[in-house]
């Protein structure tokens, strides 16, 4: 086992010469001490006031609870939605094995991850074996991606109901925020948390941006901190109790599309050009981190993973995040080095020298 000062080490080696840049940060826009950082007993600092269940925070405490991050405030998730979301083929062929539901529970697993979400069909196969061992999020509505051509909307594949009968301790759901089917969207998800709630269940939404008009001038706003940072306050809104984001790239969306509200400030006081001031506008947005923020580990691009999982972690982290919801980089590549992977991004959260900026 590494020392701290090993894993520090490692984990600087990593990011390469964005090592300075990100670990050295200090950040100077919204600071640290006015935000809900992830920490032992948040659970009890956040939601014991509010309207969640005593059952809800039992479940919510089996999410934060379990795997080598359990009891920290922090979260390391596989997810296997990508089979829906992509295309089966685009997801598993890199590593046939996880065609095979059962052996992304065995990764989550072995991995320590905090849990695994997934599917209906995975659920209702895998629940009855592994539902005491691991907490399961259930993904309730996708995009199928088979008709053609290609049409964007989040469509509901099964019940909450049936996710609770099943063992689920959570449910997630994505909304197309700016898409033409957002309304509908929004008041299907907000009634499945609500019934969610009423059954003791957590909520995580997937608050992403989809408008073709988001792509301006040869730049792509949809993940853009003001826009993304909006997505998520509207996810609070409807009680989710995690924010599944993307990590923002890019700023400026309202003033370079000239739609919606902005104020001056969101651009000059609020964020900078750096990546973990951008992160930390989407915590704030999350009503200043008392709902956690967890990003998304994105595509797998071969040889360069570990580095970029590490530092999306780092800056995730440092920004006051909650962690990563992190799939196709792990199961994309050899079982051992899947485990290997997410164990490196765990590391960061584990690590006590890398602090919220």
């Amino acid at each position: 086992m590494m020392t701290a000062n090993q894993t520090t080490d490692k984990i600087a080696s990593l990011l390469g010469d964005d090592a300075s840049k990100l670990l050295d940060h200090t950040c100077k826009t919204v600071d640290k001490d006015s935000l809900y950082t992830p920490r032992p007993g948040l659970i009890d600092d956040i939601f014991a006031t509010s309207n969640r269940s005593p059952q809800v925070m039992r479940s919510l405490a089996a999410l934060y609870g379990n795997g080598r991050l359990a009891n920290t405030g922090y979260l390391s998730i596989l997810p296997v939605d990508q089979g829906i979301e992509h295309s089966a083929g685009s997801a598993f062929a890199p590593n046939p094995i996880y065609f095979d539901p059962e052996n992304i529970i065995k990764l989550a697993i072995e991995a320590g991850c905090n849990a695994v979400a997934t599917t209906f069909g995975g659920l209702a196969l895998m629940s009855r074996k592994y539902a005491h061992k691991i907490p399961f999020l259930v993904k309730i509505n996708h995009n199928e991606l088979l008709s053609y051509p290609n049409k964007y909307d989040q469509i509901m594949f099964g019940s909450v109901q049936e996710a609770w009968e099943l063992g689920a301790v959570a449910v997630g759901a994505t909304i197309y925020f700016g898409s033409e089917e957002s309304d509908r969207q929004i008041v299907e998800v907000s009634q499945a948390f609500e019934v969610a709630h009423e059954l003791g269940m957590a909520t995580v939404l997937w608050c992403y941006t989809r408008n073709d008009n988001f792509k301006q001038n040869g730049s792509d706003y949809h993940t853009s901190a003001d826009l993304t940072g909006q997505a998520n306050h509207l996810g609070v809104t409807i009680q989710a109790d995690l924010i599944k984001q993307k990590l923002p790239t890019n700023n400026g969306g309202y003033t370079n599309i000239k739609f919606g509200k902005s104020h001056p400030d969101m651009y000059d006081k609020l964020t900078s050009e750096h990546p973990i001031d951008l992160c930390r506008y989407q915590v704030l947005n999350c009503y200043a981190g008392r709902v956690g923020l967890i990003n998304s580990g994105g595509e797998s691009k071969g040889a360069s993973d570990v580095q970029e999982a590490v530092k999306t972690a780092v800056i995730n982290k440092r920004a006051g995040g909650s962690g990563l919801i992190l799939g196709r980089k792990a199961f994309q590549r050899p079982f051992k080095e899947g485990i290997e992977l997410l164990n490196t991004v765990q590391d960061v959260y584990l690590n006590k020298d890398i602090s919220v900026a």
